[in-house]
C-alpha cells in the first residue's frame, strides 16, 4: 500500500472547529468573493444621498413675512345734516326755490321767531292745486303741534297712514301726530276763533286745531318764509 502522505507542517497548528451536534459547519467562502455587488451597492447609496442633499438645498426659502402694521381706526365724520337745511331770518327768509318741487314734494327748513328768538322745525309742502309761482300753491308750516310736544310727521305713504294710524281712506299724503294718532288733511280748512280759516283740518284724532302756518311769500323764483301765526 502506498504511504498516506502525513500533515504538512501548517496543518500541525490548525485548531479543528468542534463538532457541535445538529449544527452544520459553516463553509467559508474564498476571500474577495461578492466585493464588487458590495462596492456598486454603496455607489448608489452615495448618489442617493447627494440626490436628497441637492434636492434639499436647491428649495428656496420661504420669506418672512413681515407682521403686519398696526391700523389706527379714524372714526368717519358724521354729516352734519343741519348745514344743508336753510334757516329763514329776517333778514335772510329764503328757503327754496320754484323748481325744487313737483306735486306732494316738500322741504325741510328752520323758521326761526323773530319774537321769541327760537329756532322753530318748519316744512314746507307743494301743493297738487294751485299755480307753483303763487303762494296759495304751498302750504308751510312749524312741526310741532300748537299744543303738544311731540314732533309732526308729513307721511306720503299711504299704506303706513292706513296701517299705522287706521285711517283707510287716505287717498293723499297727510300730516300725522305719532302721540295722539292725529291726521291733518293739507286739502281742507278748518275754522278758528276770529272767523279765520287755517289749512291742515283734523280728520282723525284729539288735536285741538291745525298746526300753526308759516306765511309764504314768492319774489320771483324764490320762496320765502316769513311770519309765522
Amino acid at each position: 500500500m502506498p504511504e498516506q502522505p502525513g500533515p504538512s507542517p501548517n496543518d500541525r497548528f490548525k485548531a479543528e472547529m468542534p463538532q457541535i451536534p445538529g449544527v452544520s459547519t459553516p463553509v467559508s467562502k474564498p476571500a474577495g468573493s461578492g466585493g464588487p455587488w458590495l462596492v456598486m451597492v454603496g455607489l448608489v447609496a452615495v448618489l442617493i444621498a447627494v440626490f436628497v442633499a441637492g434636492r434639499l438645498m436647491s428649495k428656496p426659502k420661504r420669506a418672512e413675512v413681515p407682521p403686519p402694521t398696526p391700523q389706527i381706526e379714524v372714526p368717519i365724520p358724521v354729516p352734519d345734516l343741519t348745514a344743508t337745511i336753510p334757516v329763514a331770518t329776517e333778514q335772510s327768509p329764503t328757503i327754496a326755490t320754484v323748481s325744487e318741487f313737483k306735486p306732494w314734494s316738500s322741504k325741510q327748513f328752520t323758521f326761526r321767531n323773530r319774537l321769541t328768538g327760537e329756532n322753530v322745525p318748519a316744512l314746507i309742502v307743494r301743493l297738487p292745486v294751485g299755480s307753483p309761482l303763487r303762494a296759495g300753491g304751498y302750504w308751510s308750516f312749524a312741526m310741532r303741534p300748537a299744543y303738544g310736544t311731540c314732533e309732526l310727521d308729513y307721511i306720503e305713504d299711504l299704506q303706513t297712514l292706513k296701517n299705522d294710524y287706521g285711517y283707510r281712506q287716505a287717498t293723499h299724503p297727510m300730516v300725522g301726530n305719532s302721540c295722539s294718532r292725529s291726521l291733518y288733511d293739507p286739502l281742507k280748512y278748518a275754522p278758528l276763533p276770529g272767523n279765520v280759516l287755517a289749512r291742515g283740518a283734523i280728520v282723525q284724532g284729539s288735536d285741538l286745531r291745525p298746526p300753526l302756518s308759516i306765511e309764504i311769500q314768492l319774489k320771483g323764483k324764490q320762496i320765502l318764509a316769513t311770519r309765522m301765526e
